[in-house]
């Protein structure tokens, strides 16, 4: 990762066990191939493997849930290339590719391309050279051509540098809240700044932002495991904690008693 948390233009990843990202927001457009094992991608809506040799690509300011998942008695393996603001819009200027419409389309996508998907095989031969900007440069350039012969609507995604726009907190919030991001991204994903977010939310739900959430995902927690059966184990991740610590620590703190005591024996 760099400085300011923008990952690197080409990412190699790797790990020997299940691997789930830590915030679940996706800052920057993205295209990966999954390279061994598998790669789940759920916007909350939509849930998608992603197997060996399969591409999947992410849009940026979306909630996003990743999960890795090796192959038994191996490794998963990721090869991604990220696209920040700077490159396309050099690419815009460069190429004349501008957005005409706002596009909503899904978090993310599968792309199905075999020029697309031998290009970034080919991304293997450069994991041991050193870091050149103007290589990398170039190859974010290449994979954009290459997406954007495939599917010209693109442009109106990968070049729409607008901010968002203001939503209704009160939907978006009930909506998304089982994602692991701060407050400060649930402002930006609604179109606020953070004191505006936190007044607005303040008149709607009658608590602050990070109390609500805790208490909605423990609400929900607590149905999930009187009403479906689902184990601790299960839904803790899914629903933003980050461990099963702190999670049964706040679970008792507003149940009373611990969750695992909620578990069909």
């Amino acid at each position: 990762m760099s400085e300011n948390n923008i990952p690197l233009p080409i990412n190699y990843s790797c790990h020997f066990s299940e691997f789930r990202e830590g915030e679940q927001f996706a800052r920057i457009h993205s295209l990966g191939l999954v390279l061994s094992g598998e790669m789940e991608l759920n916007d909350g809506i939509t849930k998608t493997i992603f197997k060996e040799g399969e591409l999947y690509s992410a849009r940026k300011n979306r909630l996003l849930k990743f999960a890795k998942y090796p192959p038994k008695n191996g490794e998963i393996r990721t090869v991604t290339i990220y696209f920040d603001e700077a490159i396309l819009r050099d690419f815009s200027r460069e190429y004349g590719y501008q957005a005409e419409k706002k596009d909503n389309t899904p978090a993310f996508i599968k792309p199905d391309q075999k020029a697309l998907t031998s290009f970034m095989y080919s991304l293997l031969a450069y994991e041991e050279l050193p870091a050149s900007t103007e290589l990398l440069r170039l190859k974010q350039k290449e994979a954009l051509l290459l997406m954007l012969s495939d599917d010209p609507g693109l442009k109106d995604i990968l070049f729409d540098f607008s901010e968002p726009y203001k939503i209704d907190i009160e939907a978006f919030m009930n909506k998304n809240f089982h994602f692991n991001v701060n407050v400060e991204r649930f402002a930006y994903l609604t179109g606020r700044s953070l004191s505006a977010f936190k007044r607005d939310f303040q008149k709607i739900f009658g608590i602050p932002p990070r109390q609500w959430l805790q208490l909605r995902r423990l609400k929900e927690a607590h149905f999930l495991l009187t009403q479906k059966g689902r184990s601790v184990s299960d839904i803790y991740l899914d629903l933003g904690f980050e461990n099963l610590s702190h999670f049964s620590f706040a679970f008792k703190k507003q149940f009373g008693y611990p969750p695992s005591s909620l578990q069909v024996k």
